[in-house]
């Protein structure tokens, strides 16, 4: 067996194993750290298809903002209570049988699709080049780009919102 896929084995089980800890830990900051734990090993994954910005770039982001945020919003909402209402047999039976025909759909894709056979059309261009990425991403795609600024800026000014405090009269 070659290095490579030595470790895109060891990194496939621990991607599976922490992103099934983070799902079925009763404990959500465990949960949560799960979850890092699974964004690094998926960033071991860019590392391995040699696209070293974008494994930065989701460590950055996914690892450091969005674990950060959700660890703030486990803290501010106190969901480690243990009195906390059980959901009902109805909605676990729900969601382990749309659990198993994704994974039913999941398989069959992949048992019917067929790997690309022959040589690969390059043009010699380079992109993964920051200048090259910054071009494409500020010129073909600025419209999304800006779209997905202005939802982010609205979902930080709502929960600014929805976590403030009403003051009360004396």
């Amino acid at each position: 067996m070659s290095t490579i896929l030595i470790i895109f084995c060891v990194l496939a089980a621990v991607s599976i194993a922490t992103a099934f800890l983070a799902i079925f830990s009763r404990n959500p900051i465990h949960s949560a750290l799960w979850l890092v734990i699974c964004f690094f090993s998926i960033a071991g994954h860019y590392l391995l298809l040699n696209s070293q910005f974008l494994a930065i770039v989701h460590i950055i982001v996914y690892s450091g903002a969005i674990m950060i945020l959700f660890l703030f919003t486990i803290m501010l909402m106190n969901l480690n209570k243990e009195n906390e209402v059980h959901k009902p047999r109805i909605t676990r039976l729900g969601a382990i049988v749309s659990f198993c025909l994704i994974c039913i759909v999941l398989i069959l894709v992949f048992i019917n699709s067929k790997p690309i056979v022959g040589e690969y059309i390059t043009t010699g261009e380079d992109y993964q080049s920051i200048k090259v990425l910054g071009k494409v991403l500020l010129n073909e795609y600025m419209v999304p780009f800006e779209f997905a600024s202005i939802l982010l800026l609205v979902a930080m000014i709502g929960t600014v919102l929805l976590s403030k405090k009403e003051k009360t009269e004396k």
